[in-house]
């Protein structure tokens, strides 16, 4: 089967979509998933900025397009800038790609704007969703402004996408942050964990996880309000103090955000855990 071009923006397919909707619904639905907020989701250009839960599984990725699916239909669906390693692996590349994964670049995100279109983007990437299951209710991005930067280069809002429940899947004692420079996966593949998990049905793994059978989990997801800046254009995105305030500003309310959601998951108490229940 041919590779697809991954920095070609005319790879996805709406009849892909929606067989990969229609597939993965009832799939889904074993999550009893909330999605809120869907209103906000602004007419044009716009980076939707979300958490990654759920190691390499991210159910509710898929969860989030299957409402923005419902809600909005295909052509007004974000492009997801994906990490080259990630959505070039077998299997998985013929999978994403059609659905509108394209490489993670500036020049990618700067043409789909121009397109009209959304674009996607999770900057935690691997620190946040292979974080260690005590931080399951935290944001991390780590030292990534790239969105931020793009954001402002370009002129568009940013829209906050929350999501919970997808790290409560599978258990991660530790992110294995020392194991990846150990390892010198950092420098080799820009991973920066091998973490060290526990999933149905591989058990103990040391490194990342293939695709697990998940704990049916409770999840959450809300879009925010749209944010925009006072100053935009190259030399705002040059300017690391005003990129570093404004970071500060999305962190802190998509992380108010998933606190709260996170005390919405605790009141259905341990069904959390068994979602089919909820």
């Amino acid at each position: 089967m041919p590779k697809y071009d991954i920095d070609d923006l005319d790879n996805r397919s709406p009849a892909a979509i929606r067989r990969a909707v229609n597939l993965t619904r009832g799939l889904l639905n074993a999550f009893k998933p909330v999605v809120k907020g869907l209103e906000r989701l602004p007419k044009g250009p716009a980076l939707l900025v979300g958490n990654h839960s759920g190691g390499t599984l991210i159910p509710d990725s898929f969860i989030l397009g299957q409402a923005l699916f419902d809600a909005v239909g295909v052509d007004e669906m974000p492009y997801g800038l994906g990490h080259q390693l990630a959505i070039s692996l077998p299997i998985l590349h013929h999978l994403v790609v059609p659905l509108g994964a394209v490489r993670a670049c500036h020049a990618n995100a700067h043409a789909l704007f121009e397109r009209g279109n959304k674009v996607l983007v999770y900057p935690g990437g691997d620190l946040d969703s292979m974080r260690a299951f005590k931080d399951r209710n935290r944001i991390v991005f780590g030292p990534r402004r790239g969105y931020l930067r793009l954001a402002l280069r370009e002129n568009v809002p940013i829209v906050p996408v929350v999501a919970i429940g997808g790290q409560s899947t599978f258990f991660i004692f530790n992110n294995g942050e020392w194991l990846a420079r150990l390892l010198r996966t950092d420098r080799w593949f820009r991973i920066k964990v091998w973490p060290i998990t526990f999933s149905l049905p591989w058990g103990l793994v040391i490194g990342p996880t293939p695709p697990h059978l998940p704990f049916p989990s409770k999840i959450l997801i809300e879009l925010l309000e749209p944010i925009t800046f006072e100053r935009s254009g190259d030399e705002a995105a040059d300017d690391a103090h005003y990129v570093e305030s404004c970071h500060e500003v999305v962190l802190g309310r998509m992380q108010a955000a998933m606190t709260r959601l996170a005390a919405e998951r605790r009141a259905f108490g341990w069904k959390r855990h068994f979602a089919f229940l909820t």
